[in-house]
């Protein structure tokens, strides 16, 4: 049993207690009495009205249930089923048109886009590593991806390979070339310059130097400009020779790094070493879906790790090449401006963090009447306090997060507008428990249910004062697709329902409600996350769709990716786009509402059965295994094929929802899914054969915890509250906890 404290009237986890009381008030300015006692109050008001939420979301769920189950063996009337969710409530009416009034966010938020990393803030080294991406090296990026070939002699591995070094130092000029084209310099009276009428590249350049104001390239001995010279920002070192040239282009800069003696620059005709970009311009620290945290043990390092990251002082020291590295957080970065004078850019990420959404409990905290008490409460209350560290400026060294004074907190897993409205009213009451000016704490609205997808708008509206990122995240949202719609039939197999038309119509939907609402130049409209950290090839080629598409950010799975896709945002001016997409005509309602379903099951194959089986299973299992065992909530994990893929919680519920789904409508049965789970875990244990600390599951599936939460993740998918996963596994952890203890 938890050691716990009476404070409040509550019943507080010991170390939580001695972590609020100890490490986070003192540094925050908070009376401890006053803070319990605000705490307390809160979780009183708020309980009873989150339970009431819960309820709603199961009677309009049972009600949709029951009119599929009413129309069985029909042909699907979609105008009967609106009729239907609109008089359960499920569908609202939209209303006047509105643009949303969010004041003080910063220019992370309002003026630049880029990519947006998704970092599991309890790992304290990949909080770190996300924190301070943003700013990477194109070099290295493209010297170890797949971005550039490996073939005729430019293979990865061993020691530097020049051939390797010398494509990448190509590729990075060339983009060069199309973000900061160059223009032949004009004489001194003005006249365009004589001479060869060759194409003015930075591939050429022999040196670059600040002349007048003015960046002057030598290319091939003929003096050359910025055919934008506004691009020129700044610069480090002596403008006759510096050491670095800091250039702009769609809002996002670009620094050559400039040293004749370093190993790449002796190699130079212009002695440029690395090509830096300003990458992830804005990270989520994550306490959901990439996180395990079932307890008070495991929120105290989810905790403890978001506040080292506000105070300043957060590092981690690992084993690395023979040696240890201890990694901390980034300075800001010093630069001098044309007119000689200095000036800083932020040295990190603006961090977001994503709490829970509001489902689960935890038992870090009992209330009064011995209930544990909402965990999504407490983490607004207390990530919330944490943030406060930033606003006061107490950071080590000066460091800061947001310089506009805002906390930035996003919120997953809302359904619909009444949900966005009592997250708006649990953060006013925070806001008045610290000392924070109204809408201080900002609001991230994750469109991931079917629910909120459809009355988006006035899910955006509950929240017009606060709002500052919508996106869309494909596996969650197609999880909740399959949930609801599961007494309606069969669904498509996972591949077509890329292709179903409620997919596209979801996609536009979001960017299409966001830019009416007005958050162009006031919030980010997200898109998610490419999965395949180890293809930054594929992604170089496909992910460009994301800003073409209107959103001024997107998911990507490591800061490697965040460099290379920050490429994409200087070849698409997104405010540009979100200006030519102002005017096109909504998404419909009709395609948002096409139900996913087989037109014909019995065409599927057993082959096709089959295969679609192994697929989910592997996926379920590669996953659970390592979130049970370990507590591990995000990693990479190889799939079926044996490519890895970055796997959160979402892989989980569609992978599961899917299999229930066709379990339900008979397409499967019961035994052949046990047996494909079975056969599946064989090829996981294989797979992670090498890892010293992996509990084999075929060995004794009765005794493996992670086995028995992928069985129930299936077997009990339907009675799961809107095809959820935290209940099981959060069930299945705290056993193999105590088991471990024991």
């Amino acid at each position: 049993m938890a050691k716990r404290i009476h404070i409040a009237g509550l019943q507080v986890d010991v170390q939580l207690a001695d972590f609020v009381n100890k490490e986070l008030l003192p540094v925050a300015d908070l009376d401890e009495v006053k803070f319990w006692n605000d705490f307390s109050a809160i979780i009183s008001r708020f309980t009873s009205r989150n339970d009431f939420l819960l309820s709603r979301r199961l009677e309009m769920q049972d009600s949709i249930d029951q009119w599929h189950r009413d129309h069985q063996n029909q042909p699907h009337d979609a105008e009967a089923y609106e009729r239907h969710l609109f008089d359960i409530g499920y569908l609202l009416e939209e209303g006047d048109d509105f643009s949303i009034g969010t004041e003080n966010a910063d220019l992370e938020i309002t003026a630049q886009p880029g990519p947006q990393l998704v970092v599991p803030v309890k790992n304290a080294r990949f909080a770190l590593n996300a924190a301070n991406a943003r700013w990477g090296s194109l070099y290295d990026a493209l010297y170890g991806s797949d971005a550039i070939s490996e073939q005729d002699g430019g293979e990865r591995g061993g020691g530097y390979n020049p051939v390797r070094g010398e494509r990448g130092i190509a590729f990075a000029r060339q983009f060069l070339d199309q973000s900061c084209p160059l223009a032949r310099a004009p004489h001194a009276d003005g006249s365009d310059a004589s001479g060869s009428h060759r194409k003015l590249s930075h591939v050429e350049a022999q040196s670059y130097r600040i002349v007048d104001g003015c960046l002057v390239v030598d290319v091939m001995g003929e003096p050359a400009r910025l055919a934008s010279e506004e691009q020129l920002r700044g610069y480090r070192g002596e403008a006759e020779a510096p050491s670095s040239v800091l250039l702009l282009n769609n809002g996002l800069h670009i620094e050559i790094l400039i040293d004749a003696t370093s190993e790449i620059g002796a190699t130079d005709a212009a002695g440029v070493m690395d090509v830096v970009m300003e990458a992830a311009i804005t990270t989520i620290q994550d306490c959901e879906d990439s996180v395990a945290a079932v307890d008070a043990e495991d929120k105290v390092e989810v905790y403890g790790n978001w506040l080292g990251l506000m105070r300043g002082d957060l590092q981690e020291t690992f084993a690395k090449d023979g040696g240890t590295l201890t990694r901390k957080l980034n300075s800001d970065r010093e630069y001098k401006a044309i007119d000689g004078s200095g000036f800083s850019l932020p040295g990190r990420s603006l961090l977001l963090v994503r709490n829970v959404g509001h489902l689960m409990r935890n038992s870090a905290i009992l209330d009064g009447e011995g209930n544990e008490i909402y965990e999504g409460i407490m983490d607004a209350v207390l990530t919330s306090a944490i943030a406060y560290i930033d606003i006061l400026k107490k950071a080590q060294d000066g460091l800061r997060n947001s310089r506009t004074g805002s906390v930035y907190i996003v919120k997953p897993k809302m359904h619909g507008p009444e949900e966005v409205h009592f997250t708006c009213e649990l953060f006013f009451a925070i806001e008045s428990m610290l000392g924070m000016n109204g809408n201080t704490i900002k609001l991230g609205i994750m469109d991931e249910e079917r629910r909120t997808t459809l009355n988006l708008k006035e899910c955006i509206r509950a929240a017009r004062d606060r709002v500052v990122f919508i996106n869309t995240g494909f596996l969650d949202r197609t999880g909740d697709e399959i949930h609801t719609s599961m007494e309606a039939g069969p669904v498509v197999s996972k591949a077509e329902m890329k292709n179903a038309p409620w997919i596209k119509a979801y996609e536009d939907n979001n960017v299409n409600v966001g830019l009416a609402c007005g958050l162009g130049g006031k919030a980010q409209i997200g898109k998610g996350m490419w999965a395949m950290p180890d293809l930054m090839g594929r992604m170089l080629e496909e992910k460009i769709a994301h800003p073409q598409s209107g959103a001024n950010t997107a998911w990507g799975p490591s800061p490697t990716a965040a460099v290379l896709h920050a490429m994409h945002y200087h070849q698409v001016d997104v405010f540009e786009k979100q200006r030519s997409l102002k005017d096109r005509s909504a998404a419909s309602r009709w395609d948002l509402m096409t139900l996913p379903l087989m037109s014909d099951s019995s065409s599927l194959s057993e082959h096709d059965i089959q295969q679609e089986l192994d697929n989910n299973a592997q996926g379920i299992l590669g996953y659970v295994v390592r979130w049970i065992d370990h507590g591990v909530g995000c990693s990479k994990v190889p799939d079926i094929h044996n490519i890895g893929l970055m796997e959160d919680r979402a892989t989980l519920r569609i992978s599961s929802q899917h299999i229930a789904n066709w379990l339900h409508h008979g397409i499967c049965s019961q035994d052949q899914v046990v047996e494909t789970l079975e056969r599946m875990a064989a090829v996981v244990d294989d797979q992670n054969k090498h890892d010293p600390l992996y509990n084999s599951m075929s060995g004794d599936f009765e005794n493996s915890y992670a086995f028995q939460a992928a069985c129930d993740l299936v077997f009990q998918g339907i009675s799961q509250a809107n095809g959820y996963t935290e209940p099981i596994l959060h069930a299945r952890r705290i056993a193999f906890k105590a088991r471990e203890l024991s």
